[in-house]
């Protein structure tokens, strides 16, 4: 059994930063693949970023140059840097482990 645990979201100004992190449970996590995604509200739930069990890593083109997405394989834990906020990236934030299981998600606000 896998249970995944974000945390790190809050309310931020337009242009600041957070760090979201994801702890995972089990054995398997050194071996998965980690993606993070978001869920804005009325909206679809959206990929944002991949990094592989061999650190290969892939980014939505909304997030590219501004997040950074990074493991901890002995902590079991993926974060996610965000940076240069705007407010269309407030949503709720879930990470994911080998597009099988969920976290609950992290809300994050960008508002002035």
């Amino acid at each position: 059994q896998v249970q995944l645990v974000e945390s790190g979201g809050g309310l931020v100004q337009p242009g600041g930063s957070l760090r979201l992190s994801c702890a995972a449970s089990g054995s398997a996590f050194s071996r998965a693949a980690m993606y993070w995604y978001r869920q804005a509200p009325g909206k679809q739930r959206e990929f944002v970023a991949l990094i592989t069990s061999g650190s290969s890593i892939n980014y939505a083109d909304s997030v590219t140059g501004r997040f950074t997405i990074s493991r901890d394989n002995a902590k079991k834990t993926v974060y996610l840097q965000m940076n240069s906020l705007k407010p269309d990236d407030t949503a709720v934030y879930y990470c994911n482990m080998n597009g099988g299981w969920w976290g609950q998600g992290t809300q994050v606000t960008v508002s002035s």
